[in-house]
């Protein structure tokens, strides 16, 4: 693909409209943090929900304890 076609594709693109004005010039990488391996044990049918939403089942279990620890700690 030319960056020509790159840009007409983009252009077409109505989910890419929101982020034209954005000015990348300032952005910067953040790596996320390391993750801690371990071993937990939880119900089968917890297990089942979370792979049963395609991959990315340990990242969506991370992200509902993180939601979890936040609620707890803003009040």
């Amino acid at each position: 693909m030319t960056e020509a076609e790159i840009d007409a594709a983009v252009a077409a693109d109505p989910d890419w409209a929101e982020f034209e004005t954005i000015d990348w010039s300032q952005a910067e990488v953040v790596m996320p943090p390391r993750k801690q391996p371990i071993s937990i044990r939880l119900d089968k049918d917890l297990i089942d929900y979370f792979k049963a939403q395609g991959p990315g089942c340990q990242r969506r279990i991370n992200a509902v304890l993180r939601s979890y620890v936040k609620q707890r700690s803003a009040g």
